[in-house]
């Protein structure tokens, strides 16, 4: 694992604009029946998804590949959590009872930045649009390498999809 430092590198960042207020963009990416339905790249799906959503609560997902194999459970732990705002928290790749797995007994090559948390934040754009901003904790340049960086971006679609759905329902 390479170590880098916080203020070093150049962070993931993705930002996608929704035609949504905040509250549903909020309630798509925090409620975990919607949570399923935008969980993992395209083609990608959730079968499972077990959220304790408070500071020191976590997020357990499970993600099956498009044959549905199951290829993978990841856990996130909240350590600030300010209503239709911001989330601060730690995603690792884990087992089925959410226990740290070591991302080289899976063979990935992890390059998280030491002392780095993921943060989501929520900006209401006024005019019912919503800006999310997702700052990982990986280098943007593994993120690229890695398909991770291409594999948010399909997620944000399907947040999107989410999204819409709930702005028709409301």
């Amino acid at each position: 694992m390479t170590e880098n430092k916080v203020n070093e590198v150049e962070r993931m960042t993705i930002t996608r604009v929704f035609d949504a207020p905040r509250e549903l963009v909020w309630k798509a990416w925090t409620d975990p029946k919607y949570i399923m339905q935008w969980w993992g790249p395209k083609g990608f799906t959730c079968p499972t998804c077990k959220m304790d959503f408070r500071v020191g609560g976590k997020l357990l997902c499970c993600m099956a590949a498009p044959d549905g194999q199951i290829c993978g459970w990841n856990a996130v732990e909240f350590h600030e959590i300010v209503p239709h705002e911001k989330i601060v928290s730690s995603m690792y790749f884990a087992d089925a009872e959410g226990n740290k797995v070591d991302p080289e007994q899976l063979g990935i090559e992890h390059e998280a930045i030491e002392g780095a948390y993921d943060v989501t934040l929520f900006e209401d754009l006024g005019n019912g649009q919503t800006k999310l901003t997702h700052i990982g904790n990986e280098p943007l340049e593994s993120a690229k390498n890695s398909g991770q960086l291409e594999g948010w971006n399909q997620v944000l679609d399907k947040v999107a999809d989410v999204v819409a759905g709930l702005k028709q329902a409301k």
